[in-house]
């Protein structure tokens, strides 16, 4: 009997299952240039975020009194500030600290406000005007305002900061989620599951969560320009990360005494926080085309 050769399909599946999924996501990536540019500056973000002691050609923290105030130039691609210290590898580490502080609160500002916008439109009731009212409390206050207000009650730190933001981000999640569920528990595929006996727990977590997440992931991603302005101004304040750290809005705080006559030890933290601010507003525009089909572009 001859020995039979493996069949090559089950590997090939799968890999064509996959691009035929990516293919519909790429085609409409590919009409929007735009969020391209956004999704290619994220990337170069990250890689800097990632390798950023291979990347950066000086120590971010040590001090060169001799070469402080030198401009532009090739050797020095950003220029050096007061204390001697590379501006641009500065940025570099401060890309790090950027995204630990956007991950950071995303992954608490996420999940408790899609846990609280998800309850309070499906149960409805007493306890939908019970969570719904303390979010608008939050909501009334100014959120630059309240996060300073957090940060300085519990002590300057990159952590507080974290916590801070967080504090005062969550309350825009819980509406959209809330929305959303209100709008999904009413769908005929959530009346069916409830008409073949599915628990109140097992339609909030595996009917309606999973519907609103789109939504607040497209939220989170826009959101995350406010939280780099957030932290930026809390660094600026010195109420975020503490020197040495390569905090960018820190930087933009110590070189604002230069201005005049050392223009870039200020703009080039400044430059790096509008790129990166434009990059997620782009991202989060792209990203809601494509998983909310009601907001698409004609």
């Amino acid at each position: 009997m001859s020995a039979q050769i493996p069949s090559s399909e089950p590997v090939t599946r799968p890999r064509s299952a996959i691009l035929s999924a990516l293919a519909p996501i790429w085609e409409k990536l590919s009409r929007e240039p735009v969020g391209l540019c956004g999704f290619f500056v994220l990337f170069v973000l990250l890689v800097l975020a990632l390798f950023a002691p291979l990347i950066a050609p000086y120590d971010p923290a040590v001090q060169n009194l001799q070469a402080a105030f030198l401009p532009p130039s090739l050797s020095h691609l950003a220029g050096t500030d007061e204390f001697g210290r590379d501006i641009f590898s500065r940025l570099v580490y401060g890309a790090r600290i950027t995204i630990s502080t956007i991950m950071s609160v995303t992954l608490i500002v996420g999940p408790i406000g899609l846990i609280v916008g998800v309850v309070s439109g499906f149960v409805g009731g007493r306890t939908d005007a019970i969570l719904m009212r303390f979010t608008d409390i939050v909501l009334s206050f100014p959120s630059l305002i309240l996060a300073l207000a957090f940060a300085a009650a519990l002590g300057a730190g990159l952590g507080t900061a974290v916590i801070a933001i967080s504090l005062t981000s969550w309350p825009a999640i819980a509406r959209l989620a809330r929305a959303e569920a209100l709008i999904v528990r009413n769908t005929d595929y959530v009346a069916a599951a409830r008409l073949y006996g599915a628990s109140p727990m097992r339609l909030l977590f595996l009917y309606i969560a999973p519907m609103c997440i789109p939504s607040v992931v497209v939220r989170l991603t826009l959101n995350m320009a406010g939280i780099i302005l957030t932290a930026a101004s809390l660094g600026f304040l010195g109420l975020g990360a503490q020197p040495p750290a390569p905090e960018w809005g820190a930087m933009i705080s110590s070189g604002r005494k230069f201005m005049l006559d050392h223009w870039w030890v200020a703009v080039m933290p400044g430059l790096a926080i509008l790129i990166t601010s434009l990059a997620f507003n782009l991202v989060g525009d792209t990203l809601r085309d494509l998983l909310d089909p009601r907001h698409a572009r004609s």
